[in-house]
């Protein structure tokens, strides 16, 4: 079993930013990537990113590429996601997630892990 814990969400207006982190513990010697999704009331869950153990490589969605950066902490096992240029849009709640291997890491049926979400509230 895996757990993962978030902090760092809450309230910013349009333009600021916020960092969120994820620190994972339990079996974290098999994990082979971490990521972020995040649900909007109302909607579905969503990819936000991800990155791979292995090589760091990284992973966005269209909609936050180039003002999301997703990095780790390898000895802390912990991931963050430093998040620029916030938008309205961009409120919801975020959930960490770990998996082993898998598919898309769009696909939220391909993790296997997930945090209980922290808060992000973009006002305008």
């Amino acid at each position: 079993q895996v757990q993962l814990v978030e902090s760092g969400g809450g309230l910013v207006q349009t333009g600021g930013s916020l960092r969120l982190s994820c620190a994972a513990s339990g079996r974290t010697f098999s994990l082979n990537a971490m990521g972020w999704f995040r649900q909007a009331p109302g909607k579905e869950r969503e990819f936000v990113a991800a990155i791979r153990w292995t090589d760091s490589s990284t992973f966005y969605a269209d909609s936050v590429k180039g003002r999301f950066t997703i990095s780790r902490d390898n000895a802390k096992n912990t991931v963050y996601v430093q998040m620029n240029s916030l938008k309205p849009e961009d409120t919801a709640v975020y959930y960490c997630a770990a998996r082993y291997y898998g598919g898309s890491y769009r696909q939220m049926s391909e993790w296997d892990y997930w945090g209980q979400g922290t808060q992000v509230t973009v006002s305008s």
